[in-house]
């Protein structure tokens, strides 16, 4: 099989719609019927290179990547302290961060952490 550098010969030169194979002599484009004979394409391969970023993005999984600016486990994670009092023990003061987890037009999630009970839930603003 011969590799083609130009791998449009799967698609209509009309439109660039994906020809389909319809018939064992030609191949044809389902929007504006478009063909293309099976012997302009038979032989030909096609290669793709697909990387674990190509797959992670697809997938949506957040990269596994540690920074080197990144805090450490030993260190101290210091958060924002807001005066409210914890639901499930009462300690006057929670530990908070936000997060911006639903689409940009839409208010952001806040989540606290009692320090004490380390009680955890979060708010959408």
């Amino acid at each position: 099989m011969s590799f083609c550098h130009a791998r449009d010969f799967l698609f209509c030169s009309m439109c660039g719609t994906l020809l389909s194979f319809d018939s064992l002599h030609f191949a044809s484009c389902p929007l504006c019927g478009f063909k293309r004979a099976a012997g302009d394409i038979e032989g030909r391969e096609t290669r793709y290179t697909i990387t674990a970023e190509d797959i992670r993005r697809e997938l949506k999984i957040e990269p596994f990547v540690i920074l080197e600016s990144a805090p450490v486990d030993d260190e101290a994670v210091q958060r924002a302290v807001v005066n409210e009092e914890c639901p499930q023990c009462r300690h006057p003061q929670l530990e908070y961060y936000t997060k911006q987890l639903r689409s940009a037009d839409e208010g952001q999630t806040v989540f606290y952490e009692c320090p004490q009970c380390r009680h955890k839930f979060s708010i959408n603003t």
